[in-house]
């Protein structure tokens, strides 16, 4: 698949010349990959984000093509109340105490922030339902911040693949910021959470048309059906 090295049978993480060639080859394949969440501006890309935790983009985007219609501000949310925002978010997980939370935040955002979304991530992370996770995101994906947000997807594929091993997802975080080039660190979050999701899936890893299969330390990789 490609000319780098071949990881070796007792290998369990990459060498920074093969986490290089890992990036390369995601950067040739898809060169500006971007989220999949809809959103119109920092808000509704917080709220959606937020939403998102246990839930899939695709159901998220369902429940926010009407809200985003109608909410794009923090007021509008605290205008809108929590019971109507529960009749436009019920189909995902969690919503009622999502619900409370987007609220809970919607009034701090007002009255603390003029109703702007921080660019910081201390301020971020002391709204309510806003964990590392989502801050990393949003100021990744709204003001291009070279932060590597890990979901359930980034945390499985940086293990299995032998980028950065850790216990929890602080651990995978830290290890990727150190090991992870400057170059790449822009895009990382996205290549490795759409690499999860459509390739170096949970149950069955699709090895067998991975593009990085060759610098992968997973041993069990699964043949062609």
């Amino acid at each position: 698949m490609n000319d780098a090295p071949v990881v070796g049978a007792r290998q369990r993480i990459l060498r920074s010349e093969q986490i290089v060639a890992v990036f390369r080859i995601f950067a040739g394949i898809e060169p500006e990959p971007k989220g999949e969440l809809d959103y119109v501006n920092a808000y509704t890309l917080l709220v959606a984000v937020a939403l998102s935790a246990q839930a899939t983009d695709v159901s998220v985007n369902a429940a926010t093509t009407a809200l985003f219609k109608q909410v794009t501000t923090p007021q509008q949310m605290l205008t809108l109340g929590e019971d109507r925002l529960k009749d436009f978010i019920k189909t995902i997980g969690l919503y009622n105490a999502k619900a409370a939370n987007i609220i809970k935040a919607a009034r701090i955002l007002v009255d603390e922030h003029g109703g702007e979304v921080p660019e910081d991530r201390a301020a971020l992370e002391a709204l309510p339902g806003v964990g590392r996770k989502t801050a990393n995101v949003v100021l990744q994906m709204y003001w291009g911040h070279p932060t590597i947000a890990v979901d359930t997807h980034v945390f499985r594929v940086s293990n299995r693949m032998g980028l950065a091993r850790g216990k929890n997802p602080d651990q995978v975080e830290d290890g990727l910021n150190r090991r992870v080039p400057e170059g790449f660190k822009h895009h990382a979050h996205h290549w490795l959470i759409l690499h999860g999701r459509y390739l170096c899936k949970a149950r069955k890893p699709e090895c067998w048309r991975c593009p990085v299969a060759d610098l992968c330390c997973y041993r069990e990789k699964t043949a062609a059906p």
